[in-house]
């Protein structure tokens, strides 16, 4: 894991879709789409599933005003998601990270995390239910193996956006087209079905799943990487070309969130035509529901269908909350991590809860801990949302971009309303635990309510704050200036000790020509090369095997022809692991830059040959260069 403060937003795919070219309409539309395809899988996961099954089989269609209103608050807050990450080339979390003290940020971050731990908790149990019912093996064996599939899917989409874009793309036509038959199998009555479009809530438990149907719709971690993906198309950044990038962009969320919006409806639909209008209103657990679909509905295809698009949801989720994570953690802290890791640790965290509610209270405690999980997003939403607005509202960061009038207006009353309902569901819940019994009522009153009333604070802060004029951008900056910086190349810096590691492979000659061309006559360049035989690793310097014999030939060879240049050298073995002993070698020769060569290997090729460059740059203090030896 390391810092890196100043980095573009997912480097590694950062502007690698180039938009460029030249071509009509459609073919421009094409290049732009994909990014709100990642979006629009979060909200189709395993939470969604668990909040539209209870509210289809408890309500009826009279919750689906619920979701077409998610959806277009959904539509507004990633389009202006986009926004920000189009204009300023900043992700939210970057943005958040230079406008706000540090005691906000941290805040923000934690609840971020908090948010995309709830999402992934959704993703376990949701993959985990799925694998399940389609083979029968016990839930717990099927958590366990999430571990596992996440790094699996992770290596298969590594560094290529577009291919992770098919893939995903992918996975959301297998849950449309499940769910489009499983609702033709349902055949609902339109009048009723209509009827749900008028908004209403019957009590205090609608308004709970309300809540979580909101929390499972608009995700707030949906919304840091939003702003993260649209970087990854590279476009002209004149006012023309900007404008264009919002305009398909723009397209590009319509059409997946109206996806995403079938695949919730279909989902409720389901629900309430096979179990509510059958009187069977407790159908809260998707295992019921996978039980009861293939008797009501008259077909043993439907509860297969289901598990299928169950693991599909799951899977496609898995990738935006790993790429959501990694925006956050290098937004808001400058820290980068393999993704492969930052996955294994967010999949285990959120492992955890899972095994214990499944242990403890059973399999059936599964669909009440999915719902609460989407519960605890909603909850997160107003601490994204808020900053959202005020960044793309801000004049003076986003120029003529930034939003008008009625855009901001309808995007405070869809915070007003997210807060409001909130702050309603914290109330009710709060005070239904200090009614209850002596312990839960010392956790409220020690833990809960210092927690919330901190938490109310710093929304407080990051909503009037702005709004008062103050100097709340603390560190506004563009990642990278408009125009180029002057630099002072009056006093230039010139190698004297150039350190280069050779293996005796294809790789020696570019590194030893880059090493070479990087000193001039009165500079040493010093050889480096770990003698790796059995006898090395045992013996250390005291072996004397053929290989350490050959190697040092070798080396005295590499030495005469650059002296035959004029340059001085040095000739430095080590004997062990490369890994190991590199990192001293190079620390004891003091260069003043050191060159290595890649092998071109990566992913396995790395666990079978041992990624060495990473190994050592983490423990150098000079200057590395590292050339490309041959081709992948």
């Amino acid at each position: 894991m390391t810092k890196h403060p100043h980095h573009p937003s997912l480097e590694e795919v950062h502007g690698s879709v180039d938009t460029r070219m030249a071509g009509g309409f459609w073919r421009r539309l094409a290049v732009f789409m994909g990014p709100a395809y990642l979006i629009a899988v979060g909200y189709m996961d395993p939470g969604n599933w668990a909040t539209d099954i209870a509210g289809g089989s408890k309500f009826g269609y009279s919750l689906l005003w619920v979701l077409v209103m998610s959806n277009m608050i959904a539509l507004l807050l990633q389009s202006l998601s986009a926004r920000l990450g189009l204009v300023r080339r900043l992700d939210l979390a970057q943005a958040s990270r230079l406008a706000y003290p540090p005691f906000v940020n941290y805040t923000l971050y934690g609840l971020a995390e908090l948010a995309i731990a709830a999402t992934d908790l959704a993703e376990v149990l949701g993959m985990a239910i799925g694998m399940n019912l389609l083979t029968g093996l016990p839930l717990l064996w099927c958590v366990v193996i999430t571990l596992v599939d996440t790094v699996i899917l992770m290596l298969v989409m590594r560094g290529n956006v577009r291919r992770i874009e098919s893939i995903v793309l992918g996975l959301i036509t297998t849950i449309g087209i499940a769910f489009l038959v499983q609702v033709l199998m349902s055949e609902p009555h339109l009048p009723t079905l209509a009827t749900g479009l008028i908004p209403s809530l019957a009590n205090d438990d609608a308004l709970y799943i309300a809540i979580g149907i909101i929390g499972a719709t608009v995700m707030p971690h949906n919304l840091y990487l939003h702003s993260a993906l649209v970087q990854t198309r590279l476009f002209s950044r004149t006012t023309a070309g900007i404008k264009e990038a919002l305009k398909f962009n723009f397209i590009d969320s319509a059409v997946a969130l109206n996806l995403a919006l079938f695949v919730n409806a279909a989902i409720l639909i389901v629900a309430a035509a096979a179990f509510y209008t059958n009187g069977l209103q407790n159908v809260t657990d998707i295992q019921d529901a996978h039980r009861l679909l293939a008797p009501l509905l008259g077909n043993s295809a439907a509860p297969i269908l289901f598990a299928i698009a169950l693991i599909a949801s799951g899977q496609s989720s898995t990738v935006t909350g790993t790429l959501a994570g990694q925006v956050v953690m290098e937004g808001y802290l400058g820290l980068r991590m393999r993704p492969w890791i930052r996955r294994l640790i967010t999949r285990s965290v959120a492992i955890v809860p899972a095994v214990i509610v499944i242990v403890l209270a059973g399999e059936r405690a599964v669909g009440d801990l999915l719902v609460f999980s989407q519960v605890v997003l909603s909850l997160q939403l107003g601490f994204a949302i808020i900053p959202l607005i005020h960044f793309v509202s801000d004049r003076p960061t986003m120029g003529e971009h930034a939003v008008g009038m009625r855009t901001k207006i309808f995007a405070w009353l869809s915070a007003a309303l997210i807060v409001g309902l909130n702050a309603r569901l914290v109330y009710a819940e709060v005070t239904s635990w200090i009614g209850g019994s002596s312990t839960s009522e010392l956790v409220v009153w020690t833990v809960v309510l210092p927690s919330l009333i901190f938490c109310s604070v710093v929304l407080a802060f990051i909503t009037v704050v702005p709004l008062m004029g103050k100097p709340w951008r603390t560190r506004v900056a563009m990642p990278h200036a408009e125009e180029p910086t002057t630099i002072d190349l009056s006093d230039l810096q010139t190698f004297r000790r150039v350190a280069v590691t050779v293996d005796f492979s294809s790789v020696d000659p570019k590194a030893l020509r880059s090493a070479v061309s990087m000193c001039d006559e009165n500079s040493t360049l010093i050889l480096l090369h770990v003698v790796e035989t059995a006898g090395a690793m045992v013996l250390g310097k005291d072996a004397l095997d053929a290989e350490t014999k050959s190697d040092s030939l070798r080396l005295d060879a590499y030495a005469a022809q650059i002296q035959a240049t004029g340059r001085r050298t040095e000739v430095v073995i080590g004997h062990g692991s490369p890994r190991q002993v590199l990192p001293d070698l190079i620390n004891e020769a003091s260069p003043d830059l050191l060159v290595m060569a890649g092998h071109g290997h990566s992913g396995i090729g790395d666990l079978v040959h041992g990624a060495t460059i990473d190994a050592v740059r983490h423990r150098i203090t000079v200057p590395l260069l590292v050339v490309q030896g041959q081709t992948p």
